[in-house]
């Protein structure tokens, strides 16, 4: 078992990989999903917890000030997309109802009971829940690997900047890249 790392796959859910869905994140982001199901894959394989945060909010959210109303609990759209969804039995899935996948839950308290020092980082959108979770694990101690090849946004701009300051910012260590 590998317990002292666990990955986090972030918000790999229907509203933002199915088009149709007010934030469809496009093609660009559903390219990502058979690297994040090998990773899923490879990871449970080798003992390493696997955790899935998935947004899940009321339908009042303030966020809907931002951004149009999405993944509201119980629906469809807040579902984990099928490719993935079959590795949740094995999984722990974290609702969340903000951009950090670490504010108002128990994901820190998980990790820590499994005594996680390393957390391993990939979903969408990179600039958005990707980075803020990353800065919350960096404020709690964790060592941050993001998999490049893994991430994805519906702004390629912003997904750079991202990428950029999740490593000069907050020491991610950012991998995979080229493997896309």
């Amino acid at each position: 078992m590998n317990a002292s790392r666990a990955l986090l796959v972030t918000d790999m859910q229907r509203g933002f990989l199915e088009d149709g869905y007010p934030l469809f994140c496009g093609e660009e982001a559903r390219r990502i999903i058979p690297f994040v199901s090998r990773l899923v894959k490879q990871e449970l394989g080798q003992g390493t917890p696997v955790f899935f945060s998935a947004d899940a909010h009321a339908p009042d959210d303030r966020e809907f000030k931002i951004f149009p109303p999405h993944c509201i609990q119980g629906t469809t759209e807040a579902e984990i997309i099928p490719e993935l969804a079959i590795y949740l039995p094995r999984s722990t899935l974290i609702a969340t109802s903000s951009y950090s996948a670490f504010f108002d839950t128990v994901l820190h308290e998980r990790l820590q009971e499994a005594g996680i020092q390393k957390l391993i980082v990939c979903g969408v959108c990179t600039d958005i829940c990707v980075m803020h979770t990353v800065a919350d694990a960096y404020y709690r101690g964790y060592d941050i690997e993001v998999r490049g090849d893994c991430v994805a946004s519906f702004d390629s701009d912003a997904h750079a900047f991202a990428l950029h300051h999740m490593e000069h910012v907050f020491g991610a260590r950012i991998t995979g890249g080229e493997e896309r």
